[in-house]
């Protein structure tokens, strides 16, 4: 079942994650796809640089598609766009998605992203979902087709407060319209392990029965350094300790 990664703060590291576990799936022979639901199209540059990312087809135009009637409606595996790395497709996103916003709401077409998921499984192992920062139209359409989210977490008070109350939207979304919906785990970003508060901000949501994963991300230049050259960090450094906790991670999604 197709992984969304959510967290309605900004900053958390949300496309960073969605793209560099994906990347890894598609590394250790896994057929993945990511779907890019955010209009600033971070995943798709990541995966394919913002020229090609702006240019090819995305899920902007497969929206657009469900608002008008075809006998024919051209499958959700034509709005894929390769990626350079083998094994990994993306589905980008578009600034576009904000002015469909509306009329998709108004049209109630919030089923239509899980109908895709579902024609999408027969030919991927692995789907991943990156979501805006806020539980809009499209994030809500990921929760109801998918069937686990994680949860990129920054250790301060405010993210904290956030995660509850995204944690209470996530189990609201699984008991009216997805059943199969679980929150896979909370992912601790940017950690550093030497200052008091995370440590105790982690330990605190640990001792709260969370489902906090190990190991911790840290921070590194690398990271930006891998969206610079459009190069998640397995392809990057694979050696870098970063990149490491990253396939650990990576292994308990299985």
């Amino acid at each position: 079942m197709p992984i969304v990664v959510f967290n309605q703060k900004g900053g958390v590291g949300k496309s960073t994650i969605t793209c560099n576990l994906a990347a890894i799936s598609a590394h250790e022979g896994l057929k993945t796809l990511v779907i890019d639901l955010d209009q600033q199209a971070n995943s798709s540059a990541y995966l394919l640089g913002r020229e090609a990312a702006e240019q090819a087809p995305g899920v902007a135009d497969f929206f657009e598609q469900t608002l008008s009637f075809s006998f024919r409606p051209v499958p959700p595996s034509d709005f894929v766009t390769a990626s350079p790395f083998p094994g990994l497709d993306v589905m980008v996103a578009s600034p576009r998605l904000d002015e469909l916003q509306t009329k998709l709401e108004s049209r109630h077409k919030i089923y239509k992203l899980r109908e895709a998921l579902q024609a999408l499984a027969a030919d991927y192992d692995r789907i991943y979902i990156d979501t805006p920062p806020a539980l809009n139209f499209y994030t809500r359409s990921a929760l109801m087709g998918a069937g686990g989210c994680l949860i990129p977490f920054d250790c301060d008070d405010f993210s904290r407060q956030a995660l509850y109350t995204l944690l209470a939207n996530v189990e609201e979304i699984r008991a009216d319209h997805n059943p199969e919906l679980k929150v896979k785990g909370i992912v601790v970003n940017q950690f550093q392990p030497r200052a008091k508060l995370p440590l105790r901000l982690v330990q605190e949501l640990i001792d709260e029965g969370l489902p906090v994963l190990q190991p911790y991300l840290g921070s590194s230049v690398k990271v930006r350094e891998s969206h610079q050259q459009a190069q998640p960090m397995i392809h990057l450094e694979p050696r870098h300790a970063l990149t490491q906790a990253l396939v650990a991670l990576h292994a308990q999604l299985a």
